[in-house]
């Protein structure tokens, strides 16, 4: 009976391998490590032979159907696919662009063309800078777990425990395009699996009671810094962005008529666009700031550099200076305290909430109907949150002594 994905996916890891066929010599082989390998037994002249296919889910149940296909048919002619892929192979090992540092390379050209953002792209050259001292100059089936793991203890030899972790995956990335292009068979990354020390997340700190954010608006009314800044930091817990995408805001993304901030994909997190519904009070503030700096390109541009926006730790700085230590207050936080407040207050739907955050759905099957922006409530949701900021912030002025 042929395979499914969901037969493949159930299977469990047993303590000797085994075999669950997909029929015409195709196989998959489940390895106590967990592993997942396609293999396809055929004859050439009588002979028995086996043909690596490759791992899955590396190689789906389709792609391996497919190799299964293109390998009968060079039987089919005489050919033998196993010595015709180890020649493909030793071929590839001998062209000077097979170091580990030149299929990196190759694979970064690849992802900056499918639009990869630039901060994303920085980070993994510099980690992969960590690599290159170690094997870059190596052919890159040469390179085994033990030598990747050797750079890696390096790393967490000075304590660098989240570096090393996000280092041994961006090295899996490349292993796996460098699979995906046959140049190599297996990805040594995967076996390093658990080798690591799984550093300790760190919250950014947020104030999650409507007490205490109360008393944090009071004090940013009261903030008397650089106009820019103290717009952006009045913004903030009324929208509730990330940080980098509210400080490179340019004003071309804001409609005030209509009220609405459009965010160009490429500086999303997610790379999706991403649209705000813009309650009155934000309104508001955006067009006092734009009588301001209205013939500058950034709406919130840096004091004497106006080409650029204020800088990533200017909102943080601004907190500090009300007296908001990083362990009380980030500029980050704020979207977690929306997050638990909105939540907590029982009047929307948590989809709505989580569309608004741009967060990724990260179930698949849910992300496949949660096609929708729940627009019309999140205006609603925007609205009502203002208003209750503005509550908020009335309270903790009556409370002050």
């Amino acid at each position: 009976m042929p395979l499914t994905d969901t037969a493949i996916r159930n299977a469990k890891a047993a303590d000797k391998p085994y075999k669950l066929a997909d029929g015409a010599g195709l196989y998959l082989l489940i390895n106590p490590t967990g592993s997942r390998l396609w293999r396809l037994k055929y004859r050439i002249e009588g002979r028995e032979k086996l043909l690596a296919i490759g791992p899955y889910p590396d190689v789906s149940l389709a792609k391996a159907r497919e190799r299964r296909e293109e390998a009968r048919k060079l039987i089919a002619d005489g050919a033998d696919p196993s010595a015709l892929k180890k020649q493909t192979r030793e071929e590839a090992k001998a062209a000077p662009g097979n170091t580990f540092r030149a299929v990196a390379e190759e694979h970064l050209a690849k992802l900056t063309r499918e639009g990869l953002a630039d901060i994303t792209l920085a980070k993994r050259r510099w980690l992969l800078d960590f690599a290159y001292p170690h094997f870059g100059d190596r052919d890159i089936a040469t390179v085994s777990s033990a030598l990747v793991l050797e750079a890696l203890r390096e790393i967490e030899a000075k304590g660098h425990h989240e570096t090393a972790r996000r280092m041994r995956s961006v090295v899996g990335s490349v292993f796996r395009y460098a699979i995906a292009t046959a140049r190599v068979e297996n990805d040594p990354t995967f076996a390093l699996r658990g080798a690591l020390t799984t550093p300790k997340v760190q919250h950014r700190s947020a104030v999650t009671t409507a007490t205490e954010l109360g008393k944090l608006l009071k004090a940013i009314d009261g903030y008397r810094g650089q106009p820019a800044t103290r717009a952006a930091l009045r913004l903030m817990p009324l929208l509730f962005p990330r940080p980098g995408e509210l400080r490179a805001a340019r004003w071309t993304e804001f409609d005030l008529d209509k009220a609405i901030w459009s965010i160009p994909a490429e500086r999303m997190k997610m790379r999706r666009p991403h649209r705000v519904p813009l309650p009155p009070q934000a309104v508001a503030i955006l067009r006092d700031l734009h009588a301001l700096t209205a013939d500058e390109d950034f709406a919130f541009p840096s004091v004497g550099a106006a080409k650029k926006p204020i800088s990533e730790n200017t909102l943080n700085f601004a907190l500090r200076r009300l007296g908001f230590g990083p362990d009380i207050a980030t500029a980050h936080g704020f979207r977690a305290t929306a997050s638990t407040l909105l939540n907590e207050s029982g009047r929307w739907n948590p989809d709505a909430i989580e569309r608004q955050l741009a967060h990724a759905e990260n179930n698949e099957v849910r992300r496949a109907y949660l096609r929708g922006e729940h627009w019309e409530e999140r205006v609603r949701m925007m609205a009502w949150w203002a208003d209750h900021l503005d509550a908020l912030r009335e309270q903790a002025g009556l409370a002050t002594p």
